[in-house]
């Protein structure tokens, strides 16, 4: 913000200053040019009254060529009494020779008869001219009019024969001169101090209008576009008002313009899914929406001035120049401990119609379910195909050995017969749970939702799992147990645990699909603890949920392989499950029906120490009169 102007500073004065030294320059140049005028006509009048009548010049032309030098003398003063001397001025008359021939002060008769000691005198005889002069008195400081006149003889050769010699005290004449100077310097004081007046006035005048321009001017340029300029008239101010008057009004419109503009933009970018980045011409970032202050893991603050290759943290692989030539697309991994991310950043440039480039815009694409789903493409197609081949593989070779005449081997072609039917069942198996993932996955998997005694679902799959138990230990199923070692729940011995709340919880279920589930923890529970272990099953109530949990004394999950438990095809121990007849697709489709069910499945596991898997399922409690009806 500017600082306040000082009144020196401003514009009112310096007019006012103008006008006051014009007004006093005016003065003292006619001041000067008026004393100097009359102190002319003043002396010029004086001296006239100091001149000599020619009858008197002739007398004493006469007087000086006479050869009585006493008579002459006496007649030369009688002349010179006769002379109306109004000015008081001293005068003496001297001859060609220097002498001082007579003299019109009588105290001063003394002098008569002696040389003159005036320079002036001398030089007037010698070069034979008249001179007139004004001096100072190195005494009294006063000023004379010093008047040498030639007298010369009559006749056409004249000859010099003396000088008259006059000299007058002008004090008189420069008093009047000081008075009417005195007055007229009065007078210019009081012009001046009315012209001063005036000038102010006129000033304002003048200001006052440029003064409003300039506060209307402030208050455009803090966004005030509110007042008007007053205009007083229709000269050159008047327009000018006028001119800033319709300017207010068009900033006004077009900042209302672009602040809607503006607004639109920041909606805009503020609601992206994607991030966007603006910088300069030298690659400095000026602009950058909250998605990509979010991706970047940044400020806004922080990242406003910054190069954008250091925003991209990509400085080390790229130079502007490169960006600004070949604006290509650029895929960036920040990933991290926390979460993966993974941006595809698009460029272009900022170009005016002349073709300078003033910036370059970034726009910041998340891609990384997409890359994950790519990634998860690939492997799917990988582990399908390495799935698929494996019992392929096995039923090829076992139909090639019948095929060769094993079949006529009463005792290997049923065995070889039978693994091929196995196999063919595990791609059956395979087969259908990857139908029954593709459903999920396009949403077209429907459940059939109803109100279900959560604890007599739990129940009932478990007592089944219990039968099982019972019949293996059976003496006709003891050959099953030893010819097929392998087969879920077969061969070995184990023990239900049962943690369940005495409360029915009823909850929207889908039965098929979560009994699906159930078997599917189960099978694992099984197969992964060692004989004679416990399967503890707890069901228990919380405030909306509800929640069941198995729990098994198996091996345990690595910690490193907790999260992609879930994952499609994904096995801790790969050789191991595969020698079972699991498909790896098992805990998925659980995963998508509890989370279709609006639940959500997790494991706790440590290696060695066995694994709990968790479901948690919305509920919420019905009154007891719910199920009674009424008329």
């Amino acid at each position: 913000m500017k600082s306040k102007i000082k009144w020196y500073q401003s514009i009112h004065f310096k007019i006012a200053l103008v006008f006051a030294l014009l007004l006093l320059l005016t003065l003292e140049i006619v001041g000067a040019v008026f004393v100097r005028q009359l102190e002319r006509q003043s002396l010029n009048t004086f001296k006239s009254t100091m001149e000599v009548p020619t009858y008197i010049d002739n007398r004493l032309a006469d007087e000086l060529t006479e050869t009585s030098t006493t008579q002459a003398n006496k007649q030369i003063n009688s002349t010179l009494s006769e002379i109306n001397n109004t000015s008081s001025a001293q005068i003496q008359i001297i001859d060609n020779k220097g002498t001082i021939r007579g003299t019109n002060q009588a105290e001063n008769q003394g002098i008569i008869g002696q040389k003159t000691t005036d320079t002036a005198i001398k030089n007037a005889i010698y070069n034979n001219r008249d001179v007139s002069k004004t001096t100072v008195s190195n005494n009294n400081s006063r000023y004379y009019v010093t008047i040498t006149r030639l007298i010369k003889t009559q006749g056409n050769n004249s000859t010099l024969v003396g000088v008259i010699y006059q000299r007058a005290n002008l004090d008189s004449v420069y008093q009047t001169i000081n008075s009417v100077t005195l007055i007229y310097l009065s007078a210019a004081l009081v012009a001046i101090a009315l012209g001063l007046i005036m000038a102010i006035v006129i000033s304002r005048a003048i200001t006052r209008p440029i003064d409003e321009m300039k506060k209307q001017t402030m208050r455009i340029a803090r966004g005030d576009y509110s007042g008007q300029v007053h205009v007083y008239g229709q000269d050159e101010l008047g327009q000018l008002g006028s001119a800033i008057n319709n300017l207010s009004v068009r900033v006004e419109e077009a900042q209302e313009s672009t602040e809607s503009e503006r607004r639109r933009l920041d909606s805009v970018m503020s609601h992206m899914s994607d991030g966007v980045i603006a910088t300069d011409r030298r690659g400095n970032v000026t602009i950058i929406n909250e998605t990509a202050v979010d991706y970047l893991d940044t400020e806004t603050d922080e990242a406003v001035g910054k190069s954008i290759l250091d925003i991209l943290k990509i400085r080390s692989d790229h130079t502007l120049r490169d960006l600004l030539e070949n604006p290509d697309d650029l895929i960036l991994d920040f990933s991290s401990d926390r979460h993966d991310l993974i941006l595809q950043a698009y460029f272009s440039l900022i170009q005016r119609e002349s073709g300078f480039i003033s910036g370059l815009v970034c726009v910041l694409h998340d891609v990384t379910e997409q890359q994950k789903i790519d990634a998860d493409r690939k492997q799917f197609v990988s582990n399908v195909s390495h799935e698929l081949r494996t019992p392929l593989t096995s039923v090829h070779s076992y139909v090639e050995a019948l095929s060769e005449g094993a079949w006529q081997d009463p005792e290997v072609a049923p065995q070889f017969l039978k693994v091929a039917q196995d196999e063919t069942d595990r791609m059956i198996r395979m087969i259908n749970d990857l139908l029954t993932l593709s459903r999920m996955d396009s949403g077209t998997q429907k459940l059939d939702i109803e109100l279900t005694n959560i604890n007599e679902l739990f129940n009932y799959v478990l007592d089944r799992y219990d039968m099982m138990l019972k019949q293996d230990d059976s003496p006709e199923h003891q050959n099953t147990r030893l010819d097929d070692p392998n087969k879920e729940g077969v061969g070995k011995k184990y023990t239900i645990k049962r943690e369940f709340t005495q409360r029915d919880l009823w909850v929207d279920l889908d039965t098929d699909r979560f009994t699906q589930v159930l078997d599917n923890l189960m099978n694992n529970a099984i197969k992964y603890s060692p004989d004679g272990s416990v399967i503890t099953c707890r069901l228990i109530e919380t405030h909306n949920n509800v929640i069941l949990s198995v729990s098994d004394q198996g091996l345990g999950i690595p910690r490193a392989d907790v999260p992609h438990i879930f994952d499609r095809f994904y096995r801790v121990d790969k050789a191991r499950s595969r020698a079972q007849g699991g498909t790896g697709l098992g805990l998925a489709i659980s995963r998508e029906v509890i989370q279709m069910l609006g639940g959500k499945i997790w494991v706790d596991s440590r290696e060695g120490r066995g694994s709990t898997f968790y479901i948690s399922l919305p509920y919420q409690p019905y009154e007891e009169d719910l199920w009674d009806e009424t008329d």
